[in-house]
């Protein structure tokens, strides 16, 4: 089928990362991928939840959040839906997989996902560009010794996969994922998945269209975890 986009089936919209965009946190990217932009910014603070004091390991948590005109219709400031708390747990464990919590002392790092604009796969570009924030801000860790080594385990990232008129397609805009009959979000750490969620909008789908999508995220998470080397690499 042809894309809004032009795209083809298992290509990626077109991705950017800008680090240290904002002067003040430890961590700070603007992620955009096609239309959608998230400003990812990660904050360290010494301590810990007071069900981990004394455990000798850190926490990395986080919250997400969509700006009043990201979309077409105005979003209210303060309300949290039940979408944002799920998408915000969703960071949190996806970003969590890439850490070694007893390598981090007990400090706490706290993962801010704003979406300035939205155009679909907000919640997987919010992975994908914290995962960048948070590298940034162990190596501010690092640099002020309160931690003597990395504990990174791997790179984390994440997109979207879908089934539209019978055709996987990878990395849907908001239009595609508007239509899916099937809409699958894959977060994986390397190349093993860290969560998989996917739903039946309006046709199920059997084994092989699911394993069919998980081959074309795997391609596309690969694709996007060099994009974040190439970014952490340069200078």
């Amino acid at each position: 089928m042809s894309r809004v986009d032009n795209r083809a089936y298992d290509e990626l919209r077109p991705v950017e990362f800008t680090r240290n965009y904002l002067k003040h946190p430890e961590g700070s990217v603007l992620i955009v991928t096609g239309e959608t932009k998230v400003i990812c910014t990660a904050t360290v603070e010494e301590g810990v939840p007071g069900w981990l004091n004394g455990k000798g390991q850190g926490w990395v948590t986080a919250e997400y959040g969509m700006l009043p005109r990201s979309t077409d219709d105005r979003i209210n400031r303060h309300k949290l839906s039940g979408r944002a708390q799920e998408i915000q747990r969703l960071i949190g464990r996806s970003l969590r997989a890439a850490v070694d919590m007893n390598r981090m002392g007990e400090n706490t790092i706290r993962i801010d996902c704003d979406v300035i604009q939205a155009d679909g796969g907000t919640r997987t570009a919010s992975i994908t560009g914290a995962y960048v924030a948070l590298c940034d801000a162990l190596q501010y860790m690092i640099d002020l010794e309160m931690i003597s080594e990395s504990p990174l385990i791997g790179n984390v990232a994440a997109v979207s996969v879908g089934i539209i008129n019978s055709e996987v397609l990878l990395d849907l805009c908001y239009l595609e994922d508007a239509q899916a009959d099937v809409d699958m979000n894959v977060v994986m750490r390397g190349s093993d998945f860290v969560e998989v969620q996917g739903t039946a909008e309006g046709a199920t789908f059997g084994r092989g269209a699911m394993n069919e999508m998980l081959d074309l995220a795997t391609k596309g998470i690969s694709e996007l975890i060099e994009a974040q080397n190439r970014v952490l690499s340069a200078k």
